[in-house]
């Protein structure tokens, strides 16, 4: 019989609820390390808001291959203003998804002929600002495939960056303001 016929309880809950429990999981894990690594985190004020803008372009300049660097924002609204964290970040996330982009407009986006990739790219074509808004504002790794799509399709790149700045640094501000909070509960609890 083929392995891969076989479907266990367990096979089918992770193929269903999964990715929800590995990103349930991942962010209590990232707050107790927060609290836990307080100390070592003030460290980021060395580097401060110019660490946190470096970290969104380099964490989004990764194409397909995710830098957590919502991790980052995650720990910086901890240490420094939430507000100018997720502002700065906002900055910088879209200018590092250029490289998706570009890809994309180059025409060496391998991944052109993935279903996933074809249904984001007729969203790009149909309502491509929106799109790119909305998959900016929730993190999600499928963004990379709508910068590429994006840059197949040739839409412009100052409405792409526009878009990106807007959803980016809306998901920034709430994941700063969520490191801050989460730090003062989750502290309040271990002590």
């Amino acid at each position: 019989m083929d392995v891969g016929a076989r479907s266990s309880p367990l096979g089918s809950w992770w193929q269903r609820h999964g990715g929800q429990a590995l990103a349930l999981t991942s962010a209590l894990g990232i707050t107790v390390a927060v609290v836990v690594f307080r100390e070592q985190l003030v460290a980021l004020r060395g580097l401060g808001y110019v660490g946190i803008f470096l970290v969104g372009i380099l964490g989004n300049a990764t194409v397909i291959f995710p830098v957590p660097s919502l991790a980052i924002v995650f720990a910086g609204g901890s240490v420094l203003n939430p507000l100018v964290v997720g502002l700065v970040s906002g900055v910088g996330e879209p200018l590092g998804e250029l490289t998706g982009y570009l890809a994309g407009y180059g025409g060496s986006a391998v991944v052109q002929d993935g279903p996933r990739f074809q249904r984001i790219k007729l969203w790009m074509e149909r309502r491509g600002f929106l799109t790119l808004f909305v998959l900016s504002a929730i993190p999600n790794p499928v963004f990379d495939l709508a910068g590429i799509a994006a840059g197949v399709v040739r839409f412009p790149l100052g409405r792409f960056l526009l878009a990106c700045w807007l959803g980016k640094t809306l998901k920034a501000i709430v994941v700063a303001y969520l490191g801050s909070l989460s730090v003062d509960l989750v502290g309040s609890w271990l002590r």
